[in-house]
This record gives structure tokens, sequence and C-alpha cells, in this order.
């Protein structure tokens, strides 16, 4: 049994050898490659110069008939299992067509996510099962506020984060009061994965998860936030007044969201690395093609060596990007708790990567690149992302650098 509740046949040993990949896992990417390729990618340009409110129900539904709503999910709930390697590389995938798109998904199997780790099979059957059905079904993740952003991420910030969403008893209940800001999917979800402080703790020192359809009165979307990238999935406001929470919708139960969260975190940060790996290696794709194509001085841009230096750069930079995302998803995968360096680490580089990517292929193309129907601006756009969410590089260095002390003893961690 691995971190994730799913069984998968790899071993710790085995984090860069991926012939023992399951070939049912290997269908799944197979197919998710060609649904990125023929389905995303060529309408990702006309999709992203929409309006912000604009959402393709027709691409998450052929996802969801490919199993991308519950890839994450073990069989017996009606899932793929695929594990956590098996979506990240999906993510590769997705991203390299579309980030937006990527992210749509991932954000379902965040929300998911704490439903899961209960091993709760009430609570697990009335909110994961919708997702083994016909018809496309997205859920969604609501932690950052607009005034505590990486004061939720940084278990250590708990205490002075400035946290307005509250859930206090009520008779045999709860009642949920707040505001959630930068809520991916909140305006198309059926249910959120809410963070709120248990009243009266200081901070967010109480902080609990609870599930919440969001058709349950008192719930309000807000509008959709007109994004500078990813704006294929759409992100809003969620806003609670005296939101009815049964005792039953706890996830772990009170003042058990530090945990779930921190774990919850874990378990993402190779999906999260994997998109920027994939927004690089799209950056690096039309790179390749323009320097293989362009004259310059009498030779083509690639026989240049300052040009090769770069392609040559940006290559080994996807490549190492990969590897750092494939070793933390096996990682995550293999282990319990699921490890918090290696997915740290791997999304602080894979961002980085992406950015610098999407900034190199800019520059060789020159004006070309600079236009938005070559379709790289939107690369560069969307590189930034992935920067922000499930951690920026500061809350990462913090996560990073309290292992390496907590491990100074084990010159094997070093």
């Amino acid at each position: 049994m691995t971190a994730t509740g799913i069984e998968m046949d790899l071993s710790a040993e085995a984090d860069l050898n991926f012939e023992c990949i399951p070939r049912s896992v290997q269908r799944f990417l197979d197919e998710v490659r060609e649904f990125a390729k023929d389905v995303l990618a060529p309408r990702a340009v006309q999709l992203d110069q929409q309006a912000a409110e604009d959402f393709d129900w027709e691409v998450i539904q052929a996802g969801h008939e490919l199993g991308l709503t519950r890839a994450m999910l073990p069989r017996e709930l009606g899932g793929l299992g695929v594990g956590v390697l098996g979506v990240a590389m999906a993510m590769e995938e997705l991203a390299a067509a579309d980030p937006g798109i990527a992210l749509a998904f991932g954000a379902t199997m965040l929300g998911q996510t704490p439903v899961l780790l209960t091993g709760d099979p009430d609570l697990q059957e009335r909110y994961l099962a919708q997702f083994a059905g016909p018809r496309a079904v997205l859920a969604c993740n609501a932690v950052a506020e607009e005034d505590a952003g990486s004061d939720l991420v940084i278990p250590q910030h708990f205490p002075d984060a400035r946290m307005r969403t509250t859930v206090r008893r009520d008779g045999d209940g709860y009642l949920l009061n707040g505001h959630k800001r930068f809520i991916t999917n909140g305006a198309v979800a059926a249910f959120a994965a809410v963070y709120a402080n248990l009243e009266p703790h200081p901070g967010a020192t109480g902080l609990t998860c609870v599930i919440v359809p969001l058709d349950a009165p008192g719930v309000r979307r807000g509008d959709v936030l007109d994004k500078m990238g990813y704006r294929n999935c759409l992100g809003s406001e969620l806003w609670f007044e005296n939101v009815r929470i049964p005792a039953h919708d706890l996830v772990g139960g009170e003042c058990q969201g530090t945990s779930i969260n921190v774990a919850q975190g874990n378990m993402a940060r190779s999906s999260v690395a994997a998109i920027s790996t994939g927004i690089a290696r799209h950056a690096l794709g039309m790179a390749v093609r323009w320097a293989g194509e362009r004259t310059q001085g009498g030779k083509v841009l690639r026989d240049h060596q300052m040009t090769a230096r770069r392609l040559a750069d940006m290559a080994v930079n996807v490549d190492a990007a990969r590897l750092l995302y494939q070793r933390a998803a096996v990682k995550v995968d293999t282990q319990l708790p699921a490890p918090e360096r290696e997915p740290a680490m791997a999304k602080l580089f894979a961002d980085r990567v992406a950015i610098d990517a999407a900034s190199t292929a800019v520059a060789l193309m020159g004006s070309r690149g600079y236009l938005r129907s070559y379709g790289l601006e939107k690369v560069l756009r969307d590189s930034f992302g992935t920067r922000i969410f499930e951690g920026t590089p500061e809350a990462l260095a913090l996560a990073i650098t309290d292992c390496l002390y907590r491990n100074d003893d084990d010159d094997d961690d070093l």
C-alpha cells in the first residue's frame, strides 16, 4: 500500500526505471498524449484569447472520458489508480499542449485528495463516486484568501496568519463563514475542500478542512478572475455565509487541517512540477523548430554557437526537471508519509526551468515570439503561473532548508 492508498508496481529503488509501469498506466498515458496533441493543442491559442469567463466543457468532457477526472482515485472507487507518477506524467503531456486544461484536471484531483486521505468510506462514497459517472464533474481546493496566501502553506506562520474564513460549532454541526480567493475551478466545481479556522483558535492554528457542495445554501460564487495566463481554466472567489456543515463532512475531525494540507501539498507538487516541465518542453520544441529553419549570417541559427548553447541548456534543464518530478512522484507513491523534500525540490527547479525556457525561446524567435498568433507569448505568460500556486519559491526554500537541517546527521541525505 502506498502513500496515496493505491497499489503500484513500483519500488523506491526503481524511481528512474519506468519499464515497470503497469501496462494499464502506460495505455492511459498514450491516450492522454494523443488527446493533448489532437484535441488540446489545435484550440489552445484560440481559447486563451476568449473572454475570461469562457470555459470549454467539451474538452473537459473528452478528458473525463479518458479518465482524467478520476485518474488518482483507486479502482474500487471507480478510478484508474495510476498513482502520483501516472498523474504527473499525464500532467506533463497536457501542459505541453495547454497548462490551463491540465490545471483544471489537477485542481479537481487536489479537491479530491482530502477525501481520499481520510479513508472514510462514507465520505468517499458521497463525494468521490460521482467522478465515475458519464458526466464530467470538477472539484476544487479552497485555501487562499485576500490576506492569507503563503501563511497558509508554511505551518510555522499559522499563529500569525490573517485568516478570515472560520468554522464554529453549532448544535450537531458547524457553520462556515468567510471568503476564499484565487480558487481554480471555483466557478464550475461541484464541491470544494475548504480550509477554515476553528473558532476561537488564533490565526490558523485551528485549521480544519470541510467538504462543501457549492450549491449549498449560503455559498456564493464570485466573478471569474481575468488572469494573465492559464486562461483555459477558471479562477474565482467563493463566499460562505452561515453555510451549515454536517459533522460527517469534516475531514479528519477538528483542527486536523494542518496535517491534511501538508500531505496534500507534498502529493501535489510533483504534478505541478510536471506542468512546468510540459510548458518548458513546449517552449523548447518551438525554439528547436525555429532555430532549425531560420537563416542568419548565411547559416541556420542552430549552427551558430550561441544558439546551440541556448538550445542545449534548455534541453538539459527540461530533462533534469522531468527526472526530478518523476523521482519525487515515485517517492510519494512508495513512502508513508509522503516526503516533503523531493516534491519541493522538483517544483522549485521546474518553476524556474519553465520561465527560463519560455524567455529563451522568445529571445530566439524575436518579433515572432512576441506575436500572439505564433502562440509563444502564451507559453511565456503561462510559465509564471506554477511559480505561484502550491508554494512560492520562497516557501519551498523554507521547506527544503528545514529538511536539510532536520536530516543533518544523515550523510546520505546531503
